[in-house]
């Protein structure tokens, strides 16, 4: 009995108030975000997709427990927990299979609808932001903790996994003051989880498979469709998946072949590399007007300030960054936040 929290981690009352303070101020930013989204869309828009969107994988694959604190959907989903309100249902493990399943083909399904609708429509992404949290909030009203949505249907999640796979810092858990085995394995106290780490159902396995095996063509396919202002046959519409998918099944098929070969481990430290290498090797230059597509995705237009070999040299040093740090940096397997006692062992 006095070893079963030995690894428990105590919390000062002054460090959740940090992270409450950090929560709330974070939370109101993406208030304001989604007012600006719906009131002044270009705005919104720049400060969403151009701002926010690309700076998100860095923070999760440098210290995914950061954000994992901070997320202010998941601060909204957790809100009836905190209060008391919640039903606190269990999940099986076959469940949480299904909604991890479900969150990686909702990713699927709408990243390649930024093109069409997300990226040029602040409105549309305002309506997805809210309707997302009402779903967020409501499992969370049935289910205890962060088994619904943080860790279940969230469709941030199995990025999270993928690109958390070498977390540097743990953190202090700003969410659970105990812990009641909301969901197994637990992917904030677990060291060195990844999408992989449970596949005791056929839902997890596709779902693995899906995210590190197919994550980096998906992301390479998607970099090459431009955006439309509007869809006006079903070609167009095809096309806004095809070279996706496309991708998606290429690295996917190129995963479970050198799986045979390669260590498992090893091989998901690549692919994850791969895939957040081959996200800013093609969004920095777009950030910054060297898109392949000229203004889609453009915060700023630096075109005729910066050369265009200067954005090449920071795309390539984020690549060697990212392999250097997921796949060659030797580490300890590191949970991303810390665990609390269990809630009938205190």
């Amino acid at each position: 009995m006095a070893n079963f929290n030995i690894h428990a981690e105590k919390i000062t009352p002054r460090t959740i108030l940090f992270w409450r303070i950090a929560q709330i101020v974070v939370w109101l930013t993406g208030v304001f975000i989604l007012f600006n989204l719906i009131f002044r869309p270009k705005l919104g828009i720049q400060l969403f997709w151009n701002v926010l969107i690309p700076v998100a994988p860095l923070l999760l694959v440098v210290g995914v427990g950061v954000w994992r604190n901070i997320c202010p959907m998941a601060s909204f989903a957790l809100f009836p927990r905190h209060i008391g309100i919640s039903k606190r249902k269990k999940i099986t493990i076959t469940q949480t299979g299904k909604l991890n399943l479900i969150a990686v083909v909702f990713l699927l399904i709408v990243v390649p609808l930024r093109h069409a609708i997300f990226d040029t429509n602040g409105l549309a992404t305002a309506i997805l932001i809210l309707s997302l949290g009402a779903v967020a909030v409501t499992t969370s009203f049935f289910y205890e903790w962060k088994s619904a949505w943080c860790s279940g249907l969230c469709p941030v999640h199995p990025v999270e996994k993928l690109y958390g796979v070498k977390n540097r810092i743990s953190l202090p858990n700003a969410h659970c003051e105990a812990c009641h085995r909301c969901v197994t394995p637990c992917p904030d106290t677990t060291p060195g989880i990844h999408p992989l780490s449970t596949e005791k159902t056929n839902s997890h396995k596709i779902a693995g498979l899906l995210i590190v095996g197919g994550f980096p063509g998906f992301i390479w396919g998607w970099f090459q469709i431009p955006d439309y202002q509007e869809i006006t046959d079903v070609t167009q519409l095809m096309n806004l998946y095809l070279l996706p998918l496309s991708g998606l099944v290429i690295t996917g098929a190129l995963f479970l072949i050198l799986k045979k070969f390669v260590k498992k481990q090893v091989l998901i430290t690549v692919f994850s590399a791969a895939s957040v290498s081959c996200y800013y090797w093609f969004r920095i230059p777009a950030l910054f007007g060297y898109g392949i597509y000229p203004g889609d995705g453009m915060l700023i237009d630096l075109s005729g300030i910066l050369p265009e070999w200067s954005l090449t040299l920071a795309a390539i040093t984020t690549t060697i960054f990212f392999f250097w740090w997921v796949v060659f940096r030797r580490q300890e397997a590191t949970r991303w936040v810390g665990r609390p006692v269990y809630a009938d062992k205190r």
